[in-house]
């Protein structure tokens, strides 16, 4: 927050400056117009320049005062405050904005991220798994020569510097040629990063991480070393990743290194003291994100967080990213009102499935998101069909207004529909077709329309 006000401040007093500057200029231009020939016609263009320059910037600085708005926070209960009313309006006009981009995106889709489940073996039994991985090896686990075929028709298509490639799993690194399908996705152009437990990763892995120029690591951590390794199943994981933070401190190649924590019931009053050890550890990015009520969730429902926890998590990131020490963010799960969107994270709630997100899993199933499983929301598979002509004419799901789709009042009738949309794919109920994780009930007064 101390160095956000102190940029606009430089930033306001170079617009001053520049103002000033130019008024004494046309005074003096006025007084000694004599001495105004080529030499300071060429000073004047450079001025001119430099005010241009400045007025460029003005979109930016004018979000950063946003932001700084933002962060000041107000009392929503009482919105007759004219603070209240204008970080109310400043909010919505942001949201407005994502919603015309959203309805843009509806009609002409681009994919620009693309999640590569490239397995489901995993060798932890996470209790809030999405995806219900596990030890087993799956029997119609996607060839390394079909994502190969995939990549390269998505590269001649749409070009691989276009795309950014997120390997996921299970555990990616249980697959033995991973590292060769991603040095040949390299060699098309393509960049990428993983999400991982991080349990395996030693001096070899940071060497192959190195050749194939993985640019950004999302590690679990889901608490302290207990904890961690009772939510995970798995005993001295907590030492293992501690030991693959210092390694990948030394990667030159990554852009962003990141830890993600689930948090649950189990680990909420352990959130303060692993943020104190990520700081002690030189961590600089922080997602902090809730249990959703998905896979392996679904059969531990006492790991949920209930209106109370998730108000305590959305306090906690939202005062942890105004000291500024670290880069702390809730995920894009979930829209989350007025109140809590755009402090907790740095943009407002946006499903970008279908949209801009695809994904392959593991079994060359091709969807929007490796966490929306259902079977009937599968669109092909790269072993019978191409992958850009199932992007570009298929997805019809998720290419439609969900106001299109909605059949309950509840959602038809809520004031927060144009931002919410039903919320995440990922938590939408198809059989009943409304929200099975609905914000505004959970948070109750806490969520400000």
């Amino acid at each position: 927050m101390a160095n956000l006000e102190k940029d606009i401040q430089e930033y306001d007093r170079l617009v001053e400056k520049l103002k000033a500057l130019n008024i004494e200029v046309q005074k003096d231009q006025e007084r000694n117009p004599v001495l105004y020939g080529p030499n300071g016609e060429q000073f004047i263009q450079s001025l001119q320049y430099a005010s241009d320059y400045v007025n460029q910037l003005s979109t930016y600085y004018e979000g950063l005062k946003k932001q700084k708005m933002y962060y000041e926070g107000c009392d929503f209960s009482d919105r007759r405050k004219k603070r209240t009313r204008d970080l109310i309006k400043a909010k919505k006009e942001d949201l407005d904005l994502l919603a015309a981009q959203h309805d843009y995106l509806l009609e002409h889709p681009k994919l620009t991220n693309l999640f590569l489940e490239v397995t489901l073996r995993c060798n932890a039994k996470c209790e809030h798994c999405g995806s219900s991985c596990g030890y087993d090896f799956p029997k119609d686990e996607i060839s390394a020569e079909d994502l190969k075929r995939t990549l390269l028709e998505i590269h001649e298509h749409y070009g691989a510097k276009n795309v950014f490639l997120t390997v996921t799993g299970g555990e990616p690194l249980m697959r033995k040629d991973l590292f060769d399908i991603m040095k040949y996705a390299v060699s098309l152009g393509f960049r990428w990063g993983m999400t991982t437990n991080g349990m395996l990763i030693d001096e070899e892995i940071i060497q192959k991480y190195r050749e194939t120029n993985m640019e950004s690591i999302s590690i679990s951590l889901d608490g302290l070393k207990e904890t961690h390794e009772s939510f995970r199943k798995v005993p001295g994981s907590f030492d293992r990743i501690m030991h693959a933070i210092d390694l990948l401190k030394g990667l030159e190649t990554l852009r962003s290194f990141q830890i993600t924590t689930v948090a649950n019931k189990k680990n909420m009053d352990e959130l303060e003291d692993l943020y104190q050890l990520l700081l002690s550890k030189g961590i600089k990015e922080w997602r902090v994100m809730c249990v959703d009520p998905i896979g392996r969730a679904n059969l531990n429902d006492g790991i949920l967080l209930d209106k109370e926890g998730l108000v305590r998590m959305y306090h906690f990131i939202t005062e942890k990213r105004l000291e500024g020490k670290m880069v702390v963010d809730n995920d894009c799960s979930h829209y989350l009102g007025l109140k809590y969107e755009q402090i907790t994270r740095p943009h407002g709630f946006f499903c970008g499935a279908g949209l801009f997100i695809g994904s392959i899993l593991s079994n060359g199933d091709i969807c929007v998101c490796p966490n929306v499983r259902k079977k009937e929301l599968v669109q092909g598979n790269i072993k019978t069909d191409s992958f850009v002509d199932v992007w570009e004419n298929r997805f019809e799901i998720f290419r439609k207004k969900r106001i299109t789709m909605v059949t309950n009042e509840k959602c038809k009738k809520c004031k927060s529909f144009k931002y919410c949309r039903g919320d995440s794919y990922h938590t939408w109920n198809y059989d009943e077709n409304m929200p099975n994780m609905c914000m505004k009930e959970i948070l109750e007064e806490e969520f400000v329309e």
